[in-house]
């Protein structure tokens, strides 16, 4: 068995610093970097794609709405062509660092409120899907994991691309299979243990356990932790470790997803 664990990452802006970046990297096998709209600026995307390099973990982009004081988890009304347009922009940017630490851009996972509109909404979820083959057909397209991702599924399929079904092992998961809104209390795990055992029981039996108690099916390929967690390097590093203890591979995505 293989999974990949992956990160967001590169979400420092000028003189604030957020995230344990330097950190975390030791124990992920892909890191998905802010490409200066949501979080993150010329020098911090070019500091972090320079330690994924060499660290040896995959990059991804990381794009989100251009709503840096709102950190891209507020609703903005973008057309679909806006839409677009603003993922390929963010697309190229960390291309071109990429180019500049001789590394490969290998997938694209939106970010915060262009990712949860993106699994409702048709037009905006086919708008980034189309951004990203338009750039480049062999860029891995990240989706929710679930039947609540089934409709980012179907679309990047339809335009070409190869999808990785993701799982958020230190986020609480409604019944109906999306994430409970940061705003709500208890929103983010932050027991090691506790998201190391939700890690666990994704990666083997395809299941999380939502906030009402209920099993919701989750069959992932890579596992998201957050590097702004308290905690963050003890969380990322137990998961890790408990994976392997199993016998669970942890992989970059492209070896998963072969």
């Amino acid at each position: 068995m293989k999974i990949d664990l992956n990160c967001d990452m590169g979400e420092s802006f000028g003189a604030y610093k957020l995230g344990l970046d330097e950190e975390v990297i030791k124990y992920i096998t892909s890191a998905n970097i802010a490409c200066g709209w949501h979080a993150g600026d010329p020098l911090v995307m070019n500091r972090t794609v320079q330690m994924a390099a060499e660290h040896g973990v995959g990059v991804g982009a990381h794009p989100g709405y251009p709503d840096l004081l709102g950190f891209g988890r507020r609703n903005m009304d973008c057309t679909p062509d806006e839409i677009r347009n603003y993922v390929i922009y963010q697309i190229g940017a960390l291309q071109a660092f990429c180019a500049v630490h001789k590394t490969r851009l290998r997938h694209v996972k939106p970010h915060g409120n262009l990712y949860l509109t993106a699994v409702e909404d048709e037009a905006t979820a086919r708008a980034i899907a189309e951004a990203i083959v338009s750039v480049d057909p062999q860029l891995l397209y990240v989706a929710l994991a679930g039947a609540k991702g089934e409709l980012m599924r179907r679309i990047g399929e339809e335009v070409g691309l190869k999808v990785v079904y993701e799982a958020f092992p230190d986020r609480a998961y409604t019944p109906e299979g999306t994430l409970v809104s940061r705003r709500k209390p208890g929103a983010v795990i932050k027991d090691p243990e506790e998201v190391a055992e939700r890690a666990l029981k994704i990666a083997k039996e395809g299941k999380v356990i939502a906030v009402d108690g209920t099993e919701i099916p989750l069959v992932a390929q890579t596992l998201c932790v957050h590097g702004d967690t308290p905690g963050a390097v003890e969380l990322v590093k137990r998961i890790r470790q408990r994976l392997e203890a199993e016998g669970i591979e942890v992989k970059p995505m492209e070896e998963v997803v072969g």
